[in-house]
């Protein structure tokens, strides 16, 4: 940013409009007039959590962004009928779920993903090796909670905490944070896998 540049912004707003005393530093962001729509807010909102959580759970599980899925939801809420045939295009192209079938996935291996009152199983039959993926998966829980517990017993002892240097003390916290949230989110993708 010109070490000029606000002063030129506000020495052009006064010129191009009335607005005699009322410099553009001390002016208030407009307030909207619009009324918020709440149903179509909630609609919104469900389906960046439907967006949200399938890209995750194909990131913990290693399927590839552009790989297409379908999700197989045997009861379905009338919010997920309308939501889903309404924003289909959207939801394909953001989530890479190309079809919704109402049923329960014929195939044993399936993914669950939760949204509000819904929950969907997308099968991974031919997306990704089952097997492979559970053996990744603990593998890398066990390492991450090992980790955790290995931090936590550092912290837990009086002599290291008093005796390290403070950056010692606030990095062995910092990991022993992220450790322990990487073994709940490997948790949760062992758990998705069923």
């Amino acid at each position: 940013l010109h070490p000029f540049m606000p002063f030129v912004t506000e020495e052009l707003w006064s010129k191009l409009g009335e607005r005699a005393d009322y410099p553009l530093i001390t002016a208030s962001w407009p307030a909207p007039r619009a009324n918020v729509d709440a149903a179509a807010k909630a609609a919104v909102d469900w389906q960046i959590e439907l967006i949200s959580k399938t890209r995750a759970a194909k990131n913990d599980l290693g399927i590839g962004p552009g790989t297409a899925l379908t999700a197989c939801n045997a009861s379905p809420t009338s919010t997920f009928l309308e939501i889903t045939s309404n924003n289909a295009a959207s939801i394909g192209r953001l989530a890479k779920i190309t079809e919704f079938k109402y049923e329960v996935p014929t195939s044993g291996a399936f993914m669950q993903i939760s949204v509000g009152n819904d929950t969907m199983q997308i099968p991974l039959e031919g997306i990704i090796d089952i097997a492979a993926e559970k053996a990744r998966l603990a593998k890398a829980l066990e390492m991450s909670t090992k980790e955790a517990k290995s931090l936590e017993g550092r912290l837990g002892n009086p002599s290291f905490v008093e005796k390290a240097k403070p950056e010692a003390v606030e990095k062995a916290r910092a990991d022993h944070a992220h450790h322990a949230a990487e073994a709940g989110r490997l948790a949760a993708a062992l758990e998705r896998l069923g």
